[in-house]
């Protein structure tokens, strides 16, 4: 949905397994020593390890079935046009990533970060919602809420955020209050990796919906879990029609067919 990041297509897709394969949270919880999944030794725990970390931001074309973990954030909550020049979201993203840099940068500081790692800045994701729908409608942009995020390591915790917003509008002369922490538990989720406009996300939709249909599931759609999309292309530098997004809806499963609760190696 919106016009503008900040990473190279290519680069973030790197730089998206090399964020996450060093990350807290999914070194210590992905894998459990289980005689089907036996703890990896050397190398290969590496191997292991990314190849989970790409079923959440590298999934394939195909819409498939996931459980989310539990996952902390940078957050800017508003509302209104993505697209609007001047409008909310572009200063949400501006306030994201400058709280972000601000953590990956201590490192420079004399603040000191327990458990601090270097890392790289993930791609900017986005939940979004209108009142009224169930889903989203494409068409009526000017409507919808949002909450704009930045993936955090586990060893951010909201008084770092709080640190680095002070951080930041100290060195910069602005105000960062809009920034937030905020823990996500996503859950269960039908996802699929988008190519195309943004506006062409219906038909992947439809898609994701009628997979999970078929398997078993419903939409859930509510008051805390919304339409998610995670950005992998910077839309300033690569062509429409190859923009690459990740697009997840959450689900339930149904009564009548009771689909099965994929594991979310946590």
């Amino acid at each position: 949905m919106p016009a503008s990041s900040r990473k190279s297509s290519r680069g973030t897709q790197r730089d998206i397994v090399e964020y996450l394969a060093r990350c807290c949270h999914v070194r210590s919880r992905m894998i459990s020593p289980t005689a089907a999944h036996p703890k990896p030794k050397g190398k290969h725990h590496g191997v292991r390890l990314q190849e989970g970390i790409q079923e959440f931001y590298l999934p394939p074309k195909k819409p498939g079935i996931v459980t989310v973990p539990p996952m902390s954030y940078l957050a800017v909550r508003g509302h209104g046009d993505p697209n609007a020049e001047g409008g909310e979201y572009r200063l949400a993203i501006e306030l994201l990533y400058g709280v972000a840099y601000t953590i990956k940068m201590s490192k420079r500081s004399d603040h000191r970060i327990d458990g601090y790692f270097d890392f790289v800045v993930p791609p900017l994701e986005g939940l979004w919602w209108q009142e009224g729908a169930h889903g989203v409608d494409y068409a009526r942009k000017e409507d919808f809420d949002w909450v704009s995020l930045i993936r955090l390591p586990d060893f951010v915790t909201a008084d770092e955020v709080a640190w680095a917003k002070a951080e930041a509008a100290a060195k910069k002369g602005r105000d960062f209050g809009k920034v937030g922490f905020f823990a996500y538990d996503e859950g269960l989720c039908v996802q699929c990796l988008h190519v195309g406009p943004y506006d062409d996300e219906p038909t992947t939709v439809e898609a994701m919906h009628a997979y999970m249909e078929a398997q078993g599931y419903a939409l859930d759609i509510a008051d805390e879990r919304h339409h998610h999309e995670i950005y992998l292309s910077d839309a300033r530098r690569v062509a429409p029609e190859r923009l690459r997004t990740v697009v997840r809806h959450p689900i339930k499963i149904t009564q009548e067919d009771g689909g099965t609760v994929p594991s979310s190696h946590a």
